[in-house]
């Protein structure tokens, strides 16, 4: 059954750990922040209109207490505040009666007003008429359409049978600019404390998931070869994941180890009888004979090329295993040099000394060694190598000839099992098929090309081992 795939975490996907945690963490402080900074405003708000209002009804109880009528005429008490004698100056108050439908008609009104009149919403005439004694608050405008703030309550005065609206407003804008300027400011204090919490969260969370990265790390270090096995000091949470990461390295070896064992007794298996085959049909010629040698060559072959693939592909497993190129390159240079002095073969190569072949020492020579000795039969005089890094995890041998090369549509059949062909006449064999193979087995490949030296150009790609 195949398992389901799991949905994204929050539309993070394949994030990483300390970006969720980070987020997760940043949004809700953030939150926390948000709701924290409204709640402080709402109260700030409402403090100030709370003063605000104790304002109000100072004013409406001062008006209450002076207030007298003689000749059935209304005569209010001389207001302290001078803002109340000057037109339109932010501060009014009213004394008006309060017929059945709520309209509030001027008994006697501050100068501020001059010829304009609180008027109070239907609304909030009829509470103060159901709770005489009591201020209801609204907002209204003054004359000059300014936004004010206002109460409203209904009393008596003494030698008056009806009661009248006491009413007191002041300007508001006052609050309001208080209440943005608190805003502002405490959303300034709030960005610079969150920025603080997401900041403070990413350092724990860095220093928290430290032997993780740790963790990574050594890893890396084994599986690139500088190490065997994991030996830091983890907390308890990682310690049981770096053992069964030590014993999967170990599980690993022990199983290349079995496949290098079981190739090797199978070859020793296959060739000894292949070989008394051989033996005992060349020493009876015929046509039997004859044919025993061939299908026994044959047999050899297969055998030979099937257990080289196998060993190749087991060594490809193992981790950890690194070998140098550059003192592969230039002991296989000096050997060919030897082996074709009568032709007066010189060999150019270029290596980096940090560069490493994520492989075995064996496998390298092998491969290498093919190309070269090929590229020493069928060339003039001049053979170049070169080793290079390429993309990170890999690296190229290039090796290029002054012979006559290889033409294009013949170049695929080279690395065709059992195919035999010439640079330059058929019959004779590149053998290129085995470094194909070989390299194949790292999960590497090879690609053959026109040299600029008029050969041919062979260029391998091979895993890389990182310095």
């Amino acid at each position: 059954m195949t398992p389901r795939a799991r949905k994204p975490w929050f539309g993070l996907g394949r994030s990483s750990l300390v970006l969720r945690l980070v987020l997760l963490a940043g949004v809700w402080s953030v939150a926390m922040l948000v709701l924290a900074g409204f709640g402080l405003n709402q109260l700030f708000t409402r403090a100030a209109v709370e003063r605000f209002e104790a304002g109000l009804g100072e004013s409406i109880l001062g008006l209450q207490a002076e207030t007298t009528v003689e000749d059935g005429q209304v005569y209010a008490p001389p207001m302290t505040d001078v803002r109340a004698y000057r037109p339109f100056s932010g501060f009014y108050w009213q004394i008006a009666s309060l017929d059945d439908k709520g309209v509030a008609t001027p008994l006697v009104r501050s100068r501020s007003l001059w010829d304009s009149r609180l008027t109070p919403p239907p609304k909030v005439a009829a509470r103060a008429r159901a709770n005489p004694g009591v201020s209801v608050y609204f907002d209204t405008t003054d004359p000059l359409n300014k936004p004010l703030h206002a109460a409203a309550q209904l009393g008596v005065i003494p030698g008056r049978t009806e009661p009248v609206l006491f009413m007191a407003a002041e300007n508001r804008e006052a609050i309001d600019a208080a209440t943005r300027r608190f805003t502002y400011i405490i959303a300034g204090a709030l960005i610079v404390l969150g920025a603080g919490l997401i900041l403070a969260v990413w350092l724990q969370v860095r220093i928290g998931l430290q032997p993780l990265f740790r963790l990574r790390r050594e890893v890396a270090r084994v599986r690139k070869g500088k190490a065997e096995r994991l030996v830091g000091d983890y907390p308890a949470e990682l310690s049981p994941l770096a053992g069964e990461l030590n014993a999967l390295v170990a599980y690993n070896q022990d199983v290349v180890e079995r496949q290098r064992t079981h190739v090797g007794n199978l070859a020793h298996a296959l060739k000894t009888p292949i070989s008394v085959m051989l033996t005992e049909a060349r020493q009876q010629p015929g046509v039997l004979a004859d044919i025993v040698v061939r299908q026994s060559e044959a047999m050899r072959g297969h055998v030979e090329h099937h257990l080289r693939r196998a060993r190749a592909a087991a060594r490809a497993q193992t981790i950890g295993e690194r070998t140098d190129v550059a003192e592969v390159v230039d002991e296989l240079a000096v050997t060919m040099e030897r082996i074709f002095q009568d032709k007066g073969v010189t060999i150019d190569w270029r290596a980096p000394d940090e560069l490493c072949f994520r492989g075995e020492r064996q496998d390298l020579q092998e491969l290498l060694g093919n190309v070269l000795e090929n590229a020493g039969i069928w060339c003039k005089r001049k053979v170049r190598v070169t080793a290079e890094p390429i993309d990170g995890d890999w690296l190229t041998l290039t090796v290029e000839d002054d012979g006559p090369g290889l033409p294009a549509e013949r170049r695929g059949e080279v690395l065709q099992r059992g195919a035999r062909l010439d640079e330059s006449a058929p019959g004779s064999g590149l053998g290129l098929a085995i470094v194909d193979e070989l390299a194949r087995a790292y999960g590497g490949d090879l690609v053959l090309e026109g040299s600029a030296m008029g050969g041919l150009k062979v260029a391998v790609r091979l895993p890389r081992a990182e310095t």
